[in-house]
């Protein structure tokens, strides 16, 4: 290894334009440590997609640099970048049988054919599909070609991998099977994946780390853990997990918790101040559903007040009681398949609360 094995892939102030005027990746800064797991999420014409196919080398950088092992490859062609690539379409090639494709890019390398018969079945192996060798992908599943991308991925044994949407195409059952599937696969082998997508429960399955883009910037760049638990503004914290959001006015501050008088004069509740400067600023509240519980203990919940139950969900374990909060009818509390709080009902009203420290001040946005 020829570089920093904690800025084995590094973007450089790396800027992205199509016409020369809009940018679609702005500034983008990031160190990638040798075998993490390092997911770009974020919605469709976030810049994330842009950003692997830049490293990947179908896009070149309008500005800044990426560099690779200690190396610039900014004019390196695409396939001398030792790079695995995963496609959404898998892209696998029909008139081959599933070990002829994982032996096409160990052939353009030039290796030896005992070495190429060894490491296919090694291949074939890691990804479960020892007896599909001589099977053609139009006779494989979903699942199974989606297996046959990722072993001709890692085949040739590359620096790194780079994944697009690859689980896009799956049903919901086979999407969250292949989610732990390429999860162990990096565990056992250690190799460096970059991996793009808009699902942050994939996201949070199987990252080592998150970069969240929104309008071609990183808003946030944290472990699965932080970004939920610490979301550090008010997207962040709305496209990552469920989140209750409360608009409000702070009226004071006091070290790193602040006041917040609600909208629709439902009262003031305290907050762990965030994303917000000062007195009379408009905020944001950000309030897990899990974190709010109903008919809270004197003393314990600070943050009190009012709801209308609008609505009721079964969900076995829990209730999805949709509320209507200081004028928010959106307002979502997730409540313990229990005897005490299970005999809820639509259009009652009652007395919630949550912990200061469960309650971010963000941004207004």
């Amino acid at each position: 290894m020829g570089g920093n094995p904690d800025q084995f892939v590094r973007f450089v102030n790396v800027q992205k334009s199509y016409d020369g005027e809009t940018l679609v990746v702005k500034n983008f800064n990031i160190d990638i440590a040798a075998g993490e797991f390092l997911t770009m999420l974020g919605p469709s014409g976030s810049g994330k997609t842009t950003c692997l196919m830049m490293l990947a080398g179908f896009e070149t950088a309008t500005h800044g640099d990426i560099i690779l092992d200690g190396q610039s490859i900014n004019n390196v062609a695409p396939h001398k970048r030792d790079i695995g690539m995963v496609f959404q379409n898998y892209a696998l090639f029909p008139h081959m049988t599933v070990a002829e494709n994982l032996a096409f890019p160990l052939r353009v390398r030039k290796v030896p054919q005992a070495d190429i018969d060894a490491k296919v079945k090694r291949a074939l192996e890691m990804v479960r599909l020892e007896s599909f060798g001589s099977r053609r992908p139009a006779q494989l599943s979903g699942g199974q070609q989606q297996r046959v991308a990722v072993a001709r991925a890692l085949v040739f044994e590359p620096k790194l991998v780079l994944m697009d949407e690859p689980l896009g195409a799956l049903d919901k059952n086979l999407r969250e099977e292949m989610q732990y599937e390429i999860k162990h696969i990096h565990e056992n082998l250690g190799v460096t994946m970059v991996y793009v997508t808009h699902d942050q429960s994939e996201a949070l399955t199987m990252s080592n780390r998150i970069a969240v883009f929104e309008d071609g910037i990183v808003q946030q760049l944290a472990t699965p853990a932080q970004l939920y638990e610490e979301p550090e503004n008010a997207f962040v914290a709305g496209f990552i997990g469920e989140n209750n959001r409360l608009g409000g006015k702070v009226t004071s501050v006091n070290g790193v918790n602040c006041a917040v008088e609600l909208d629709g004069g439902a009262g003031i509740v305290n907050a762990l101040k965030v994303n917000v400067d000062g007195v009379n600023e408009r905020t944001m509240l950000s309030i897990r559903p899990e974190r709010v519980v109903i008919d809270p203990e004197d003393g314990r919940y600070p943050n009190r007040c009012e709801a209308r139950v609008e609505e009721l969900i079964y969900l076995g374990d829990h209730i999805r009681a949709r509320m209507t909060v200081s004028g928010n009818s959106d307002f979502i509390t997730k409540v313990p398949n229990t005897q005490r709080h299970s005999q809820l009902k639509k259009g009652e009203m009652v007395r919630i609360g949550w912990a200061t420290e469960d309650c971010r001040a963000l941004d207004a946005r």
